[in-house]
């Protein structure tokens, strides 16, 4: 199997837990009381590890410069803060709007960094 196709594989995995993620938060967006679903727990835990495969066999491959570094390195900041936050309240009956719209915001962020931040 080729680099590029386990690259690609880890890719879509790490798209699809983001999507549950994010997914997991937009299906709360009407409710009055909002909680951390399995979709958010379960998303959050497999793009962030996929995400860190990810890295690990991009490094291997294309020996990237600083700039990349310094994104992937914003992305799995904000990732491991997700994945924190989501698992802290995992218990809980519910949580607060500004906890699930610290949540909403930090998906944004990693994906507005992902998208714009166009690093070689």
């Amino acid at each position: 199997m080729r680099m590029t196709t386990l690259i690609s594989i880890f890719l879509v995995i790490h798209l699809l837990g983001f999507g549950a993620f994010f997914g997991g938060l937009l299906v709360q967006a009407k409710d009055e009381v909002k909680k951390v679903n399995g979709a958010m727990r379960d998303g959050i835990g497999t793009a962030v590890v996929a995400g860190l495969i990810l890295f690990g066999l991009d490094s291997a491959h294309d020996h990237p410069g600083a700039d990349w570094h310094w994104k992937m390195t914003i992305k799995l900041v904000v990732g491991v803060v997700l994945l924190v936050l989501t698992m802290m309240n995992v218990r809980k009956a519910s949580i607060s709007k500004s906890i699930w719209l610290m949540l909403l915001l930090g998906a944004v962020v990693n994906v507005a960094v992902a998208c714009i931040w166009h690093a070689s």
